[in-house]
């Protein structure tokens, strides 16, 4: 499902796509997203886009049964495990991003982990497509899940900050004004492949201004070592009422194990 050297460029480079892992579980995606877009959860955001349409939407599977299916029957549980160097792989949560054609507005360059109450350096989130990609595909710069501080949270409506807090940051960077200063990993992909990127890795994704759609589901994955932290104001996804304290792993009857070392 994924090999040694895959494993050793994920910890090198914080992204690698891994061909096919997803091929056999394409329907069952396909009838968990349109449900998910007929049926929209609180977290949902159509994303303000003045042309075409950037539906997201997260944190549906515990009441979408083809993303639960995926979940435990497929094998990212293992594969996440396995990426992360983890004895186990604990879901955080599932996030649908789906650009119809002719929607021009990229998804700005951003760390997922500064959105999120949990840290550690096993972490990973599968980015699957259910159409082939080409120009809209996800973009991540090589290396930066080991930068020393985090890059600002902006918000992708207005880029404003996402935290009303004086905080220490890293500024967004811009690869494609500074293209010497990074190295950025983007593959073309087909139905069933995934990336795989550390929740640290700094990634963005192109406009699909292109005449197809572009479905994608992501499944965010915790190891061992992530533990719930505080974050200066309201973290995207919330979980209201989690009641957990800093240092703290994750809430298991919330966010279950799904697969174990052994």
């Amino acid at each position: 499902m994924i090999s040694e050297d895959e494993v050793a460029a994920f910890q090198r480079d914080g992204a690698i796509v891994v061909r096919g892992l997803f091929a056999d579980w394409i329907d069952v995606m396909a009838r968990g997203i349109a449900r998910n877009m007929a049926e929209p959860g609180p977290y949902a955001s159509e994303n303000a886009v003045t042309e075409g349409r950037f539906f997201d939407d997260h944190c549906n599977w515990p009441r979408i049964p083809e993303f639960e299916q995926v979940i435990r029957e497929s094998p990212a549980a293992e594969v996440a495990a396995r990426a992360m160097r983890s004895d186990t792989a604990q879901i955080f949560h599932d996030h649908v991003l789906v650009k119809e054609p002719g929607t021009p507005k990229e998804t700005p360059w951003h760390q997922d982990g500064p959105y999120y109450f949990v840290e550690g350096q096993q972490t990973v989130s599968m980015w699957i497509p259910l159409d082939p990609v080409r120009e809209a595909s996800l973009r991540l710069i090589a290396g930066s899940h080991r930068w020393q501080g985090m890059v600002r949270p902006v918000s992708w409506a207005d880029d404003s900050d996402f935290y009303d807090a004086d905080q220490q940051w890293t500024e967004v960077p811009d690869p494609d004004a500074n293209p010497e200063d990074f190295t950025v990993l983007e593959w073309a992909m087909d139905p069933g492949d995934a990336v795989l990127f550390d929740f640290r890795t700094v990634h963005g994704a192109r406009g699909n201004s292109g005449g197809s759609r572009r479905r994608a589901l992501s499944l965010r994955w915790v190891g061992d070592d992530a533990r719930y932290v505080e974050r200066p104001g309201r973290t995207s996804p919330p979980y209201p009422g989690h009641d957990m304290v800093a240092g703290q792993r994750l809430r298991e009857d919330w966010f279950p194990i799904i697969w174990r070392q052994g």
